[in-house]
């Protein structure tokens, strides 16, 4: 014991006096957290049971207190970054926000809903409805695991695999004798969560502390990333790992840490039982900000291509794995198959897109087969859009609130994403080259990913958003620079772009009244709609462009030469 506390004292412990203390606070601080958690376990069973009793809190209980573990774990990985305590709130408040809408969706939908069989029991979205019932039904039957991971069992609800083995593990875990969806959004919740963390790391290493404040943030409240978060789906798990492996990618090139190389290889790991072509996207990502924005000589090191070419292989086997099944037998490699789902779905959702709308009907018509492709795509990068959201009325007020607080979060984010690689290019004198080129990066791959779940989910206003807000880290990073290099150096143009894509969006206020209202608008057109919006876009860019060109004018005195020369100096 006295060589113990010699020991202890040499590296700077005091025994006596600052760790009892420490101690102390610590049992403190896990009393406060049991007993939140003890009362939010009987909240829960109460609102669980439809406010009958308070059977099955102690399941609650466990679970609560494994999201509690999981929020601890996920804040001791960024330890190495000296997070403030606000960034501990946030991620409290995150996950107590989804928990808290989850619990929402609960109650409303089954009042508030069309009464399908998925609102009655109080799911947002079917797909998490189908897959959550046999998760409970799997839980109380002696299927493997591993079965349930090949997603042969059971694929018509999840074809991959991975969240329907991860939910039957959980239930088999916290046992009960009742299905309790709410269970699953505690989990859900917390892990959604620590994107705002792993968010605020990357940004902190790659653009700095004010981009750093303003992305988690955002992340904590982006609106597609809460509703997937506060439900029962795969993207509330892709969303924080895609965010894990750009922590652990930047912190591997700008601090040189061989921690960030395990935290990469991690989450494009877990990646891959819940989606393999997202962990394609991810890895896809991953290679572009090593070629542009990281060191070249990476790229010529033996072990790094060795991990690359080992992911391409893992993502082809598991693709061919799963989407083999499905496919013709004339396809029997895994290029030949991703190339034919793509092209089946991709053309699936494009008819669908078009025979769902009378008004794409009257568009797509006259058109080739490849431009009616095109304007599905450029249509679902658009969704949801903001104008019809607040126009179409909906039977359900419910809907019609949740399309125009989603709409509200893509229109913020849309215009700064369209916005963020000018803003690279054009002031590449005024940027440092790293900082330039992990914009450049991020930009590639983030439209990258937007257009392949266009062209995957077409215009559909909840496979899409889902499907591109897997990168909503990437998407939050490149916005928040966005909006800070701008209220740092007053970029006026990207003022006057937002100003402009503006412009387009209210040319369709009217059209869209016209379609859902009595409202008389001789365009009715969408293509000419759309080209009076571009060119009242064009003239107010020209406009603001001449009025610059006259303020800066070199004028006829020294003096104000001078102050001129001054202000358009680089900060």
């Amino acid at each position: 014991m006295v060589y113990l506390r010699g020991s202890m004292h040499f590296f700077g412990f005091a025994v006596d006096k600052v760790r009892p203390d420490r101690l102390a606070r610590h049992w403190k601080s896990l009393a406060g957290v049991l007993a939140v958690n003890v009362g939010l376990a009987f909240s829960l069973a109460y609102l669980s049971n439809r406010f009958q009793h308070a059977k099955g809190w102690e399941n609650f209980l466990v679970a609560l207190l494994l999201a509690s573990l999981l929020l601890w774990g996920g804040w001791q990985l960024l330890r190495r970054e000296q997070p403030p305590l606000w960034l501990g709130g946030l991620l409290i408040g995150a996950a107590a926000l989804r928990l808290t809408l989850g619990a929402l969706w609960f109650l409303l939908l089954p009042i508030a809903g069309f009464g399908s069989p998925a609102e009655r029991s109080g799911y947002v979205m079917a797909d998490a409805y189908s897959r959550d019932r046999v998760a409970w039904r799997a839980a109380q039957s002696d299927v493997p695991l591993s079965k349930l991971l090949t997603g042969r069992v059971y694929r018509k609800v999840d074809q991959y695999g991975g969240l329907l083995a991860l939910s039957t593990a959980y239930y088999r875990l916290l046992g009960g004798e009742v299905h309790r969806p709410l269970l699953m959004v505690v989990l859900a919740a917390a892990f959604s969560a620590l994107a705002v963390i792993f968010t605020w790391g990357a940004a902190k290493i790659a653009l700095g502390d004010r981009v750093a404040v303003l992305a988690a943030g955002f992340m904590a409240f982006y609106p597609e990333a809460v509703l997937l978060g506060s439900s029962q789906m795969r993207e509330a798990f892709l969303i924080p790992l895609v965010a894990l492996s750009l922590y652990g990618l930047f912190a591997w090139l700008y601090t040189h840490r061989w921690q960030g190389v395990v935290l990469c290889a991690l989450g494009l790991l877990f990646t891959y039982p819940f989606s393999p072509p997202s962990t394609a996207l991810v890895l896809f990502t991953l290679v572009c900000i090593i070629a542009i924005s990281g060191d070249r000589k990476l790229l010529r090191r033996k072990p790094v291509w060795l991990a690359i070419l080992s992911a391409v292989v893992l993502i082809a086997l598991g693709l061919w794995f799963s989407w083999g099944r499905f496919a013709p037998d004339k396809h029997n490699n895994p290029f030949s198959i991703a190339t034919w789902w793509f092209r089946i779905s991709a053309g699936l959702q494009t008819y669908l897109s078009i025979q769902d709308s009378g008004w794409m009907q009257k568009i797509a018509r006259p058109l080739p087969e490849w431009a009616r492709f095109a304007l599905v795509t450029l249509y679902g990068v658009s969704r949801p859009l903001l104008p019809a959201a607040l126009i179409a009325q909906s039977a359900k007020p419910f809907w019609q609130a949740m399309a125009i607080w989603r709409a509200i979060g893509w229109t913020i984010l849309l215009p700064l994403l369209i916005l963020a690689p000018l803003l690279a290019l054009r002031r590449c004198q005024v940027l440092s080259l790293s900082g330039r080129q992990s914009v450049l990066a991020l930009s590639v791959a983030v439209w990258v990913g937007i257009l392949v779940a266009s062209m995957r989910g077409g215009a559909d206003l909840w496979d899409n958003p889902r499907y591109r807000a897997m990168l909503a880290a990437p998407q939050v990073l490149l916005a928040a620079w966005v909006w800070v290099s701008y209220r740092q150096r007053q970029e006026n143009w990207i003022k006057h772009g937002v100003v402009g894509l503006g412009l387009v969006l209210l040319w369709f206020v009217p059209w869209y009244l016209r379609r859902y209202a009595a409202f008389a608008w001789p365009v009715s057109d969408f293509f000419l709609t759309l080209g009076l919006g571009l060119i009242s876009a064009i003239i107010y860019w020209g406009i603001a462009w001449w009025t610059g060109r006259n303020r800066f004018r070199k004028p006829s005195n020294g003096a104000g030469s001078a102050a001129i020369s001054d202000a358009q100096k680089p900060l």
